[in-house]
């Protein structure tokens, strides 16, 4: 189970105390608040802290002294045009703070993002569960025959089953032999065990970690512009699509606008302008008269298309 029972008690006992404060609140964020939501087989994602609203990028913008100095809908349009034109500062107001439960494979990934605050759950000073994420068979695929960092068709019959075999045996047996050179329940009093930042080395990168990772605004639209597309490993994207969701009731009207102007736009090359002016000029253009590479003319068609 992602959340264990004890872990439900203590989610519980958090939410039967909340705090008076003179912050702005969001309602939809806080009904999300402490909960934690199932990624994968063993994983999850929880809202834990934030700071600020739609509002907070409003007023950084116009540097006003509080809430209601414009409509609603004017508010909207300004987080519009700060959007379209790829203005930081206003979202650097707001932060956010998740509780992250993912495999090791993943977070390694994830880290690339230079532009958080992480602190990731320690195998030198406590024991790594025996966890591990093992893919659903719809999501076991081969290597992508066009893209080094895709995926190709789905395994199907026995080899799939095979993989399924050898991803639970590896990660079992390592774990085992993980647990056995610590030697912490003492099973062989004769041994003195091996160093716990020694031993984590053995252990598979399917092994599930956690960690908090705290980001302003700016930065977490960075990281689900590029985690959230249909591009990215299905494993990474499973959990920025629930922190899509967490978004969307944090800052309606950003996460509106990122849809719009970021999550489901796409960006053409000068060159590839001047091919879609050429076309709409009504000429005829192919790609050896373009001057686009084979896959930059592949990229544009699939655009447009």
């Amino acid at each position: 189970m992602p959340i264990s029972p004890e872990q439900d008690a203590a989610i519980a006992e958090l939410r039967a105390t909340p705090t008076p404060t003179l912050r702005a609140t969001v309602p939809a964020l806080e009904a999300m608040l402490y909960h934690a939501t199932p990624v994968l087989d063993h994983g999850f994602v929880r809202v834990v802290d934030y700071m600020g609203d739609d509002s907070a990028v409003v007023q950084a913008a116009r540097v006003s002294y509080g809430r209601g100095t414009k409509r609603v809908s004017e508010d909207a349009g300004l987080i519009r045009y700060l959007m379209r034109h790829r203005h930081s500062t206003p979202f650097e107001m707001c932060e956010i703070k998740y509780h992250v439960k993912l495999p090791i494979f993943v977070a390694r990934q994830w880290i690339r993002h230079r532009t958080a605050n992480v602190n990731e759950y320690s195998a030198r000073y406590s024991v790594m569960d025996r966890e591990f994420y093992i893919p659903a068979p719809e999501h076991l695929a081969a290597q992508s025959s066009d893209n080094r960092q895709g995926r190709g068709d789905v395994l199907e019959g026995a080899e799939a089953e095979a993989v399924l075999d050898l991803l639970r045996s590896d990660a079992g047996r390592t774990y085992d032999n993980y647990t056995w050179m610590l030697n912490e329940d003492e099973a062989d009093p004769a041994r003195q065990g091996l160093a716990r930042e020694l031993a984590r080395m053995n252990l598979t990168l399917n092994t599930y970690t956690q960690w908090y990772w705290k980001t302003d605004l700016h930065n977490l639209l960075g990281f689900l512009s590029l985690r959230a597309d249909s591009h990215a490993q299905y494993e990474i994207r499973a959990y920025a699509d629930v922190m899509m969701r967490s978004m969307e009731a944090w800052v309606p009207a950003t996460a509106a606008a990122f849809r719009d102007y970021r999550l489901g736009a796409v960006t053409f090359s000068a060159a590839m302008l001047a091919v879609i002016k050429r076309r709409l000029a009504g000429e005829a253009v192919d790609q050896p008269s373009s001057g686009l590479s084979k896959r930059e003319w592949a990229e544009m068609e699939a655009a447009l298309a």
